[in-house]
């Protein structure tokens, strides 16, 4: 499909970016915290990778779509349209946020235990927005997209050691920030939390 993608079958680009395209308005999304800026993102992203399709020389083809969509999402922060920053909602494929996702939800939680929740998201979520933008983009793509070492190497155009160094930082310094917030943390993360800073 990719090769008839480069040949320009629009239909075989389309088939491709289905397969991809919510994991690619999330990247954009958590870079830029704007859904309108996302979807600006995506598209210019989309069009490049469209024109450019036939630079593609092989390899891992998501990679390759994520660095096109974090290079215009960069872009779009750099035009100004919005600040910087990191969402930790979840949204839909429709774009809709959800309120309680799947992954957050304990059927036993009453009210008080969600609001917990609710708040420690929210300090993981400032927590993550303070990371230099380097480190973000790592936690984006490894701890929150799912995505190998590998395959964000590719995406950052660094080598997979400069991954591994860039995410470590980067979770030390979310514990570090985590302190603050050690009172919404259960007593076996407070431990874990503090035996990791100290």
């Amino acid at each position: 499909m990719i090769i008839s993608a480069q040949r320009g079958d629009r239909d075989a680009f389309n088939a491709l970016i289905l397969t991809y395209q919510d994991m690619l308005y999330r990247i954009a999304l958590r870079i830029v915290h704007d859904e309108c800026v996302a979807e600006d993102a995506l598209q210019e992203a989309m069009i490049h990778a469209f024109r450019h399709i036939r630079s593609f020389r092989g390899g891992n083809f998501k990679s390759w779509l994520a660095r096109v969509t974090v290079n215009a999402s960069y872009d779009e922060l750099r035009r100004g349209k919005r600040h910087n920053g990191l969402p930790w909602e979840v949204f839909t494929s429709e774009g809709d946020e959800v309120e309680s996702p799947d992954w957050m939800r304990d059927p036993a939680t009453g009210p008080e235990e969600r609001a917990e929740v609710s708040e420690l998201r929210k300090a993981l979520h400032n927590c993550i927005r303070a990371l230099v933008p380097d480190y973000r983009l790592m936690v984006i793509l490894v701890d929150m997209e799912g995505m190998s070492y590998e395959e964000a190497a590719q995406v950052a155009h660094v080598p997979v050691g400069t991954v591994k160094s860039r995410l470590a930082r980067a979770r030390m310094q979310i514990r570090k920030s985590l302190q603050s917030y050690r009172s919404l943390l259960p007593a076996f993360y407070q431990r874990e939390l503090m035996a990791a800073v100290s």
